[in-house]
């Protein structure tokens, strides 16, 4: 709780994201200390269970007609962009 990694993976462990934990870990000996400490970091990380909730724009924000006009102008800009690249 009160690591630095922690505190820089804040948003993504708690918020409304998906993380992926990497840990790194060493067969040698002199690091194995280091190594179970890294395996017990991502367990506890591994048992954080998040829901992802999809950012809508609610019904209020604009009109079914303007939410249709973002799309076909979304859909627009990215063939624009495929096309460039």
């Amino acid at each position: 709780r009160d690591s630095k990694l922690t505190r820089l993976l804040q948003d993504s462990l708690g918020g409304n994201s998906r993380t992926v934990m990497i840990a790194c870990v060493s067969p040698a000996t002199a690091n194995a200390e280091e190594s179970v400490n890294t395996l017990r970091y991502a367990e506890r990380t591994r048992n954080i269970k998040n829901l992802a909730v999809r950012n809508v724009v609610s019904s209020s924000g604009c009109s079914a007609a303007e939410a249709a006009a973002l799309r076909r102008e979304n859909a627009r800009l990215r063939s624009d962009v495929a096309r460039l690249e």
